[in-house]
């Protein structure tokens, strides 16, 4: 199960199934669990915890530190949930002290070849970050949100669950749950529909977020006026609460 020319630490802890290809390296304080795959190079580090059933490909490197300016060596962590695919030349980052101390994935995600998780980010479950998608730090990526090629998120930006992210974009606002946006900077495009559909989500719910969507994009009112205008359809679909509550809890401004 391991390879002889893999270089694990004595105190690191990984479950006795889990498969260490050629060349990994791993450290003292690292945790594996159960029916974790690795493949060749690949390099864990750090207090990085990572859960059962991952398979974490070629020259990925997990839990280094990060070169934010402001880290002066803090122990941080890195915890990773279960049955994620972290593809090859991933990079994710421990947290910093200055800020939550501790970078969180969550279960089912996929980061595909090269796409980058900085220090402090937290990403829920079933994201897709496509190849060179790349998140700064402290950065919140919601349920089923998906950041094609070359897409980028700016630092204490949050990424609503359910939205999509263009090919190229550049986030520098907060994307409320379920919105597609594209371009440099990010502008809206409209509700996730193709996305929602895939994932099983009813005609009616879509209709819903449709028109929510235009009561905050396309009504000419004020971010407050058109929350207020939501509240009765709030009410009665759960995905119009979701949409409005990512709206109301942005630190940086919504996507416009």
């Amino acid at each position: 199960m391991h390879h002889p020319t893999a270089i694990i630490d004595p105190k690191a802890k990984l479950d006795k199934d889990v498969e260490v290809g050629p060349y990994c390296v791993i450290g003292p304080k690292v945790k594996v669990g159960s029916g974790t795959i690795l493949e060749s190079h690949v390099i864990l580090k750090g207090n990085t915890k990572i859960g059962k059933k991952n398979h974490i490909f070629q020259f990925s490197t997990v839990g280094d530190s990060t070169p934010d300016k402001k880290y002066k060596g803090e122990p941080t962590r890195l915890i990773i949930g279960d049955e994620n695919q972290i593809r090859e030349g991933v990079t994710i980052h421990r947290g910093t002290a200055q800020e939550k101390g501790v970078t969180k994935i969550g279960n089912r995600n996929l980061l595909l070849a090269y796409s980058h998780v900085a220090h402090d980010c937290e990403i829920e479950d079933d994201v897709v970050l496509t190849n060179q998608a790349a998140l700064a730090g402290a950065v919140k990526v919601g349920t089923g949100a998906i950041l094609a090629g070359y897409a980028i998120v700016h630092q204490f930006c949050s990424v609503g669950a359910y939205s999509f992210c263009a090919m190229g974009s550049a986030v520098n606002k907060d994307i409320p749950a379920f919105v597609r946006v594209r371009g440099n900077p990010a502008k809206p495009y409209g509700i996730n529909t193709v996305g929602l559909r895939r994932v099983g989500y009813s005609k009616r719910a879509i209709e819903a977020l449709r028109s929510a969507y235009r009561s905050i994009y396309r009504k000419n009112l004020t971010i407050e006026e058109a929350l207020k205008e939501l509240r009765p359809s709030a009410q009665k679909h759960k995905e119009v609460k979701l949409f409005s509550q990512t709206i109301r809890k942005s630190t940086r401004g919504i996507v416009r």
